[in-house]
């Protein structure tokens, strides 16, 4: 049974940036796709990124293309969301989980972020 564990999250205000980091057990995360998610108050879980496996081609959401980089270090087993240019709608709880397809066993906790002034 694998699991993932978000952190990184925390309270910022509008414009500021924040780096996420996912890790996982029982997962090669050097190795596998990799997506984040997010689930804001109210609304329905959606993917903003993903990492592929093999070449780390990476896949972004219209609402977080060109502000969110996602990476991987695959020597520290660890995949990045870099999150730029934060607005209010990027406040949500943040998961990683496997790519393409997510399993629901392996959701972790989420790390919170709060874009608010």
């Amino acid at each position: 049974q694998a699991q993932f564990v978000e952190s990184g999250g925390g309270l910022v205000q509008p414009g500021g940036s924040l780096r996420l980091s996912c890790t996982a057990s029982g997962f090669t995360i050097d190795y596998h796709g990799v997506g984040w998610f997010r689930q804001a108050p109210g609304k329905e879980r959606e993917e903003v990124s993903c990492i592929t496996a093999g070449d780390d081609t990476t896949y972004y959401a219209d609402s977080v293309e060109c502000r969110f980089t996602t990476s991987r270090d695959a020597a520290k087993k660890t995949v990045y969301l870099q999150m730029t240019s934060l607005q209010p709608d990027d406040t949500g709880v943040y998961y990683c989980n496997a790519a393409p397809v997510a399993v629901s066993a392996w959701w972790g906790q989420g790390t919170q972020v709060i874009v608010s002034s």
